[in-house]
């Protein structure tokens, strides 16, 4: 497995690390056990970074991975990030010191942490990058000793580059994968400059790169990429990377036909991201053992080469460019 830093964090991370919403139950029922056989098998294959949230599952993924690292006998240093802000009314207003303290309090609760590793601002309405009010805040609870490091998940790039001009940030979690190109203009090169490390989350477009899908496949209820499509619920670009769905079938056969022997669509997908220069980690979901061991098995893989990198431009130059550069 790869390792790089995560950023102004200092720490070492595996390039292919585990995204908890699914554990949180939000695409779909997944059990305790089965929750916990995921991350088992993702540091067995060493992945040492796992992303969650305070809303996934409404602390359920918090809580798995705090039951699964107070047993764990592997030894492996492993690195959690959280996020918080999405369990109020979004409003720059919200994003305060006192909020702060209640939200990571919450989360150190969960997880079974007394310092958090690292706590990520969930996507918070554009206002708050600017604020210096808020960078204050997250400086004290630094100093308290409540967290170790702080950075911010984004919607737009415009975001991303200006949290990644405030020296205390140390990270920047954003979209990015083979449908999703606009990271690599402006933000990539910035958060090289500046040290910050970049999280690239979405890396499947929402399982659409895995090339698995077709127009008679059927998403249950509860599963955001049912309920998501247009938006409704938490920006678009979450759900298949703010892609139609049928533009993104086209798109995920032609991205299939590019994978090299030896590696899945999905896996040349996941490769593909973790090896741009900068990316600090990639963070899939897994559903199960054999989800989990791919994904890591991604992280291990040999560089894909000019022609691989000039075949997914060419599909998102023809397919998706038109249809996404506007929301940005």
């Amino acid at each position: 497995m790869q390792t790089r830093t995560l950023g102004r964090t200092g720490r070492t991370v595996s390039v292919m690390g585990l995204g908890t919403w699914q554990l949180g139950g939000d695409w779909g029922a997944v059990t305790d056990a089965d929750g916990v056989a995921v991350l088992a098998a993702s540091v067995d294959a060493g992945i040492t970074f796992f992303d969650t949230a305070d809303v996934y599952g409404d602390g359920r993924s918090e809580r798995l991975i705090g039951q699964f690292l107070a047993n764990d006998a592997s030894g492996a240093e492993i690195t959690v990030a959280t996020k918080m802000g999405r369990r109020v009314e979004q409003l720059p207003e919200n994003f305060v010191l006192a909020n702060f303290r209640e939200w990571t309090d919450r989360s150190r609760t969960n997880l079974g942490m007394d310092t958090l590793d690292l706590v990520q601002l969930h996507c918070p309405p554009g206002a708050v990058f600017e604020s210096g009010e808020v960078y204050d805040a997250l400086d004290t609870l630094v100093g308290e000793g409540v967290i170790k490091n702080y950075g911010v998940s984004v919607e737009t790039c415009d975001q991303a580059l200006a949290a990644i001009s405030r020296p205390g940030v140390a990270t920047v979690q954003i979209i990015l994968n083979a449908f999703r190109l606009k990271p690599l203009d402006e933000v990539l090169p910035a958060a090289r400059a500046a040290g910050v490390g970049i999280i690239a989350r979405v890396p499947l477009a929402s399982g659409l790169l895995t090339g698995k899908y077709s127009r008679e496949t059927v998403f249950a209820d509860s599963d955001h990429r049912n309920y998501n499509r247009d938006g409704s619920h938490f920006d678009v670009g979450e759900t298949f990377s703010g892609v139609d769905f049928e533009v993104g079938l086209q798109a995920a056969t032609e991205f299939a036909a590019l994978a090299p022997a030896g590696l899945t669509p999905a896996q040349a997908a996941l490769a593909w991201v973790a090896q741009i220069d900068g990316v600090s980690a990639v963070i899939p979901g897994a559903r199960s053992v054999a989800q989990a061991q791919a994904n890591a098995a991604a992280g291990m893989a040999e560089p894909l080469g000019v022609a691989f990198n000039e075949g997914v431009q060419d599909i998102y130059d023809r397919l998706l460019r038109e249809q996404i550069h506007p929301r940005w």
